[in-house]
């Protein structure tokens, strides 16, 4: 059962054979938020998360393997993740709601959108690419000679505060290591078929390159693109960058706005 906190309550629900943790804040037409890969709620959205409650409900979540959510002996993969937040909105009672995802999470996010169109309102998609081609060659570079001692720390610290067991610190690594490198593109065709308006979201030196966020804004045909001066999260105010509370509150100003208005 959820626990209060505050004004918010967390707790766990059992989907798909998955303990998800889940935390609700504020008050609102229901937004869920899906955090990036190695990543938490609060590493990925800690700074924004209190400005978006402000205005709507919003859901964060914490997938397979990350913060509070343990791993379980199935393979990784962005579908399996969105059908774990269709469930988890089923057992919450809540029948529709829009999505914000950051990196890996906005993959699933386009997966949720493809493969639950009934429950999807809107879409904000942030600092991703659907197919492969849409990463620059370094990216891809980095992923084919990963090393655990390459990731961030204070990534590695901020999930042993929630899990001290560094086995499972190790595992969440690996398993999202080998997801990414086994990348599986999405069509066109797929893409094509998302029909809830859409906000693109990627810094001018990001994971995705400009022209392919051109791309997928020209296929989403209800969508909007904003192409920010940052880096990868960095205008989400993503827990590796100093907080740039004038960008992030203006990001966070921007989504509110676009989940918030009539289409």
């Amino acid at each position: 059962m959820p626990t209060t906190i505050t004004d918010s309550i967390s707790g766990y629900a059992n989907v798909n054979g998955l303990k998800l943790y889940y935390e609700i804040h504020g008050t609102g037409s229901p937004l869920v938020l899906i955090h990036g890969g190695g990543s938490t709620i609060q590493t990925t959205f800690g700074r924004i998360l209190p400005i978006l409650a402000k205005t709507n409900k919003v859901i964060a979540v914490e997938m397979q393997a990350h913060g509070h959510t343990a791993d379980i002996g199935r393979p990784l993969s962005f579908e399996q993740d969105a059908d774990d937040i269709a469930a988890l909105l089923k057992q919450l009672n809540i029948p529709k709601a829009s999505i914000l995802g950051f990196s890996n999470g906005a993959s699933t996010t386009l997966q949720f959108a493809i493969r639950h169109p009934e429950m999807t309102d809107k879409i904000v998609v942030a600092s991703t690419f659907y197919k492969r081609s849409g990463a620059p060659a370094w990216f891809w570079d980095m992923m084919s000679k990963p090393s655990f001692e390459g990731m961030p720390q204070i990534y590695k610290d901020e999930f042993l505060k929630i899990n001290p067991d560094t086995n499972a610190l190790h595992r969440m690594y690996e398993r999202d290591v080998a997801r990414m490198q086994s990348f599986p593109d999405i069509t066109d065709e797929q893409i094509k078929s998302i029909k809830a308006p859409a906000f693109i979201i990627i810094g001018d030196k990001d994971v995705v390159t400009p022209e392919h966020a051109a791309e997928m804004h020209r296929l989403l045909t209800t969508s909007r693109l904003a192409i920010l001066p940052a880096a990868h999260g960095e205008y989400i105010g993503e827990i590796m960058f100093p907080p740039d509370s004038v960008m992030y509150s203006a990001t966070a100003s921007m989504i509110s706005k676009f989940i918030n208005e009539e289409q």
